[in-house]
């Protein structure tokens, strides 16, 4: 399948309508962490640069079809004039009068934030008419929002059905990473698939074990698969009643030929609690009283020598409980090996997942990762192997 880019579309005096994500958090009413306004900085210097007309449609919070004076998107403004270094205007609306008359006034080399999609009932129900409205507003549609391609919405999905498409340069270079990663990966293929729950992640673990050569279990995950061994795991998070199903895991990644890592030994304490006491044991040794909250030294080595091993890389969710220390250990050295294999050349990174981004943020090592996307569902879903209704709406 092909989709067309910035590079493939005529932009010169043209109303590019810009699908965005600057869903981005706020405390007391000023942006904290504008990575995501970042993200959409080249996408926005091209279209200048070729004589286009950006106006940007986003979503801000969940006001589920409601006008919400606090969910709107005119809070992130004053941060997105700041990454842009120049002025950008805004519309009390998305559709009609307000936005069309806000078009109108664009001077040339002008930005223009459109009011919250979601204001409006008919963007979450991809509604006709609705997306006509919007359509009416442009000349040609750009989808820059990956982490929102999950969603058939009106403004990803139905807008690319009514406007010449293309795909922005956050979106072309997600959909790179990833396919680089698990369409046409080189191989070796090892994943990393942690976090609380194997029951978040079934759909996630079967297709990565048709693709993949190795699979790193970790986080509360870990529990359930040594406790379907018949391994105690004293007061472990473990879900028991998926026992069975973790065993089926198991049983199929072994006739795939898919190596299962799991930790040979385990950090353990008697309290979920900053620098509580805390003693490694092997895996096959949790005392009953005890909880398991990272992966051991021993653990962390194996994972170490499969990177290391490995040509590409796939990371979704964190080895313990990360966010506590001591148990970000195994986290961070992991993420460490992984980044330091990244920078000398011998392997292809590519992590997201929103517990993900913050535990390789926290352990340096994002930076040095071939990617790291920060989409959260819409990652995980590719991953999963599920079609993304505003990816494929940009396909022809």
């Amino acid at each position: 399948m092909t989709r067309k880019t910035l590079d493939d579309i005529d932009l010169s005096g043209k109303r590019a309508l810009v699908r965005v994500d600057v869903n981005v958090p706020v405390r007391d009413g000023k942006v904290t962490d504008a990575t995501r306004i970042d993200a959409i900085l080249p996408t926005l210097r091209d279209i200048l640069a070729k004589g286009g007309k950006p106006v940007l449609l986003a979503h801000f919070g969940r006001p589920k079809g409601q006008v919400v004076p606090e969910m709107s998107l005119e809070v992130v403004r004053p941060a997105l004039e700041a990454a842009i270094g120049a002025p950008v205007a805004f519309a009390s609306d998305c559709v009609g009068e307000p936005a069309a008359a806000a078009i109108a006034a664009m001077p040339e080399g002008g930005v223009l934030l459109l009011e919250n999609t979601r204001f409006h009932a008919g963007e979450e129900k991809n509604d006709p008419a609705f997306a006509d409205q919007l359509a009416a507003l442009g000349d040609v549609f750009v989808n820059d929002a990956f982490s929102a391609a999950h969603r058939a919405h009106a403004s990803t999905e139905g807008l690319a059905r009514r406007l010449p498409s293309a795909a922005g340069r956050l979106m072309e270079s997600e959909l790179s990473a990833l396919e680089k990663a698990l369409a046409h990966p080189e191989r070796p293929v090892t994943a990393v698939v942690g976090g609380a729950k194997v029951s978040t992640k079934l759909d996630l673990l079967s297709n990565l074990m048709a693709k993949v050569d190795a699979i790193v279990i970790g986080g509360g995950m870990a529990n359930t698969f040594l406790a379907a061994q018949g391994i105690g795991v004293g007061k472990s998070l473990c879900e028991h009643d998926l026992l069975d199903t973790a065993r089926e895991i198991m049983a199929k990644a072994d006739a795939q030929g898919c190596k299962l890592l799991l930790p040979s030994d385990v950090v353990v304490a008697r309290e979920f609690a900053a620098n509580a006491a805390n003693q490694t044991v092997p895996a096959t040794e949790c005392p009953e009283d005890a909880m398991i909250l990272d992966a051991g030294p021993d653990a962390v080595a194996a994972v170490a020598a499969q990177f290391a091993a490995s040509k590409t890389l796939v990371w979704n969710g964190p080895l313990g409980a990360f966010e506590i220390e001591p148990f970000n250990t195994a986290t961070d050295a992991a993420a460490t090996t992984a980044a330091e294999l990244t920078e000398a050349g011998k392997l292809l990174s590519v992590a997201g997942g929103g517990d993900t981004v913050a535990a390789l943020n926290a352990s340096g090592a994002a930076a040095k990762f071939s990617y790291v996307s920060t989409a959260g569902g819409a990652f995980l879903e590719w991953l999963e192997g599920k079609t993304l209704p505003g990816v494929a709406a940009l396909e022809s």
